[in-house]
């Protein structure tokens, strides 16, 4: 198991942890001082206190202090997590639509923060790295979809690098995201948030993205769905594609 660990980091070394652990389906657990602050079907606030926030790949949060077994706050699977940093503060956002809630965390120091690499299903087996997947799809464009053709990898956009930008057979263009493994709602987000970006840039054609990983949850083939994106199911090296 991959792990990542930031002992005391600044804000800024903090946040592109965990929009990276987010964006790969990771689990994140962070511990500092932080505010907690839930809006939803009812409204919370929690004052400032040294806490653990766990952050699940499906979507779930948890808030523990040092007390007791159950979380002082959480949402349930199917939220979609985001970090920023605002007011001098490093937050967590977890939201979810339906119903509406919204769990905000505001750390204004944060001690540890660490992402792991986790794989608990018994019958997935995955190896290889992200570059493996772009070897792949360079080499078989038609792995994504009959016609695409790759155009360039680590395309520069508003959002961020691309990691392949291409066209469909019908001219439109084509948004690539890789990711080897199993991921949650924030990949789901950090597509969509490319393909607005590249949209900016080609107005009026079209543009598509696409997510290619093995497998996603079952919110994030939701979301993909709602938001008009797509998912190819795709190893990096090797095996059957897992559905």
């Amino acid at each position: 198991m991959a792990v990542t660990t930031l002992h005391r980091p600044a804000h800024r070394d903090a946040l592109g942890l965990l929009e990276s652990a987010f964006g790969d389906g990771r689990l994140v657990t962070a511990f500092g001082r932080c505010t907690v602050e839930y809006d939803g079907r009812a409204a919370s606030s929690l004052g400032p206190g040294d806490r653990l926030v766990v952050c699940k790949p499906d979507g779930a949060i948890l808030v523990h202090t040092d007390g007791g077994r159950e979380p002082v706050n959480w949402q349930p699977p199917g939220c979609t997590h985001r970090a920023s940093v605002r007011d001098g503060r490093l937050r967590i956002r977890s939201e979810r639509t339906s119903p509406s809630e919204v769990l905000d965390v505001a750390f204004e120091r944060i001690e540890q923060v660490t992402a792991y690499e986790v794989d608990d299903r018994k019958d997935l087996t995955l190896t290889g790295s992200e570059e493996d997947l772009r070897r792949r799809i360079l080499d078989e464009p038609d792995l994504v979809e009959p016609g695409f053709e790759p155009l360039a990898t680590e395309r520069e956009t508003a959002a961020g690098p691309v990691d392949v930008f291409g066209s469909d057979e019908a001219g439109r263009p084509v948004v690539v995201e890789l990711k080897r493994r199993r991921v949650g709602p924030s990949a789901a987000s950090q597509l969509r948030r490319y393909v607005e970006a590249v949209d900016e840039e080609f107005p009026d054609e079209g543009v598509r993205g696409v997510l290619v990983a093995p497998s996603v949850t079952d919110r994030t083939a939701a979301l993909l769905d709602e938001r008009d994106l797509e998912f190819v199911a795709l190893e990096p090296v090797g095996g059957d594609e897992d559905s």
